[in-house]
C-alpha cells in the first residue's frame, strides 16, 4: 500500500464504486485507490473486471460518514430522520432539490371564468344610450390576454414520490423541516413559497419537534408531523393530514429528478451486480 492523501473526489469515487456494480473507469482516481489498497480488482466468472472495496476502503467510508453526521445541524439530522421514515414507508426521497414552479403574480385580478358574488342591493339602471354602429361588424372582439405565471425556484427540504411504476399513483409530496419556532413562523409568512410547493406536489407537510407550534397556527390545508423525543430515537406522529390536490408532475420536474440522486437506506447500499444474490457475493480480497 502507498500513503494517499484522500480528497473529496477520492471519497466520492469510493462511494460510487460501493453503490454500483463496480465497473472500472481506469482513470487516475482509481489508480490512487488501487495503490492505496482501498479497492481491489476482481474478475467475475464471466470474465468481466470489476472493482470491490476492501476492508480498508469500507472503513474509510465509515469514518467519513461519522464525521459528516457529527457535522450535521439539528435541522439536517431531523431531515435525515424523517427521510428515513419516508423511505421505510416505500417512498423515494430527494433532499435539497432546486425545482422551477409556477405561481400566480401578486395582485392578479379575479378569474373572469369564476362566478363572482352579487351585491345585496340591485344597482340603478344605466342611462339609455344609443349604440354606435360598428365599423367592422364581422370582427369578433379581442380576447383578453391571459395573465402570465411567475416562475420561482422552490427548494423543498424533502421531496418524495411513491415507489411505483404507475404515474397516477406517484403522489408527490413536499415536507418542510422546521427545528425551531422562529424558523417555522418565518416560513409561514412566505405564501409564494407554499404556493410553489402546492404546484409541485399533491400535499405539503411541516415537520417539527413536538411543542414548537400548535396545529391551529398552521394553515388548515397543510399537514403536520411532530417528533416526540430526541433526534436519535424519537418517534414521529402525524397530527393532521394534508389536503390532497391532484398533481401531474411537469416535464421540467421529471428532468430535475432524473439528474438528482435519491437518498438511500442503510440496507440498500449493497454492492452487487444486477441479478446477483448478495448472500452469494465474493469475499473482499
Amino acid at each position: 500500500m502507498t500513503e494517499l492523501t484522500l480528497t473529496r473526489f477520492h471519497r466520492t469515487r469510493l462511494m460510487q464504486i460501493w453503490r454500483s456494480a463496480g465497473w472500472p473507469s481506469k482513470d487516475g482516481l482509481e489508480i490512487d485507490l488501487l495503490a492505496a489498497g482501498l479497492v481491489a480488482m476482481q474478475t467475475s466468472p464471466e470474465g468481466h473486471e470489476c472493482l470491490r472495496l476492501t476492508e480498508a476502503g469500507i472503513q474509510t467510508l465509515a469514518q467519513a460518514r461519522q464525521r459528516s453526521l457529527r457535522a450535521l445541524s439539528a435541522h439536517d439530522r431531523l431531515a435525515q430522520r424523517f427521510a428515513e421514515h419516508l423511505m421505510a414507508t416505500g417512498r423515494i426521497v430527494w433532499r435539497e432539490l432546486s425545482l422551477r414552479a409556477a405561481i400566480d403574480p401578486p395582485g392578479q385580478p379575479p378569474d373572469p371564468e369564476q362566478p363572482q358574488a352579487q351585491p345585496d342591493t340591485e344597482p340603478a339602471p344605466a342611462a339609455a344610450t344609443t349604440a354606435l354602429p360598428s365599423l367592422w361588424p364581422d370582427e369578433a372582439p379581442p380576447a383578453p390576454a391571459p395573465v402570465p405565471h411567475v416562475w420561482r425556484m422552490a427548494r423543498p427540504d424533502l421531496f418524495s414520490v411513491r415507489n411505483t411504476s404507475v404515474e397516477a399513483y406517484l403522489q408527490p409530496m413536499v415536507h418542510e423541516i422546521k427545528f425551531s419556532r422562529a424558523d417555522l413562523l418565518s416560513d409561514l409568512r412566505h405564501s409564494a413559497k407554499r404556493q410553489a410547493y402546492q404546484w409541485l406536489s399533491e400535499a405539503c407537510y411541516y415537520v417539527f419537534p413536538a411543542g414548537v407550534a400548535r396545529p391551529n397556527e398552521i394553515p388548515e390545508h397543510l399537514g403536520i408531523w411532530v417528533l416526540h423525543g430526541n433526534l436519535a430515537d424519537g418517534q414521529f406522529e402525524m397530527l393532521r393530514a394534508a389536503r390532497h390536490t391532484r398533481c401531474t408532475l411537469p416535464f421540467p420536474v421529471w428532468l430535475a429528478l432524473s439528474k438528482a440522486t435519491p437518498l438511500r437506506r442503510e440496507g440498500d447500499e449493497l454492492q452487487t451486480r444486477l441479478g446477483e444474490d448478495p448472500s452469494q457475493s465474493q469475499e473482499l480480497v
